[in-house]
This record gives C-alpha cells, sequence and structure tokens, in this order.
C-alpha cells in the first residue's frame, strides 16, 4: 500500500502552525478580535482565552496527524467537524445579530480554507482503509 499523499504533511503542519498562533494570540490578547471588529468585549475573557487553548491543542493535533494522515485520521476528522460547525454557529449568530458580518472574516482562514484539504485527507484515508480491509 502506498503512502498518505505528501501534500497532506504540509496542509496539515500549516494548520498546526496557523492553529497554535492564532490560540496563542486569543490567549495573549483575548479582546483583540472584538475590537478589531467592533464588538463590545466579553465580560469573561477567560472563557475567550479558553476557546484559544483549544484551537493550539488542536494545532498540535494537526502537526501530529501531519506525519500519517492516514492513521490519524480521526483527527483530521474532528478538525473537520468544528470547520463546518463553526460557519454554522457564526452564520446563526449573524442572523440573530449578535455579530457583525466583519466577525466573519475569521470564518475564511480558520474554517473554510481548510474544507478541501481536510476532505481530501479524509477520502484519501477511507479509500486506503477499503484497499486494506479488501486484502
Amino acid at each position: 500500500m502506498s503512502a498518505a499523499p505528501a501534500w497532506g504533511y504540509y496542509w496539515l503542519w500549516a494548520a498546526g502552525i496557523y492553529n497554535l498562533v492564532w490560540g496563542l494570540i486569543t490567549i495573549a490578547a483575548p479582546h483583540l478580535l472584538f475590537d478589531l471588529t467592533g464588538i463590545p468585549r466579553v465580560n469573561y475573557p477567560e472563557i475567550w482565552q479558553c476557546v484559544g487553548m483549544i484551537v493550539g491543542v488542536y494545532g498540535i493535533g494537526y502537526i501530529i496527524a501531519g506525519y500519517d494522515s492516514r492513521r490519524h485520521w480521526p483527527i483530521v476528522l474532528v478538525g473537520l467537524l468544528g470547520k463546518i460547525f463553526g460557519p454554522i454557529g457564526f452564520v446563526g449568530a449573524l442572523l440573530k445579530g449578535t455579530f457583525p458580518l466583519a466577525f466573519g472574516a475569521t470564518i475564511l482562514t480558520n474554517d473554510l480554507l481548510w474544507w478541501v484539504p481536510f476532505t481530501l485527507l479524509l477520502r484519501d484515508a477511507w479509500r486506503a482503509a477499503r484497499e486494506t480491509s479488501g486484502r
């Protein structure tokens, strides 16, 4: 059986570094995104810092998955699910008027950018598993 696609390593490493940086910035400056988008600051910035911690931890997972996306496909799946559900939640908040459209800029880089490569890596892992189980 062939190895996982080499391009997946680079995408997952890029996702890992991106998430680590985004998480660290969010932890260090929890009001930054709110200030930049004109949203009132949250009352409990520690909750937003916790979001930053979760995003950063995902970054570690993506880096690990980069070494063998077929073996670590559950990390990629959980990441993709978050990247699908995040925008759905944003649209709900947008429709309620909770968030302005400017806050959605984060959806482009946090979520939408990763849909295609994560989906292709999961498809590759699924095909490899089928190939292995068929032998």
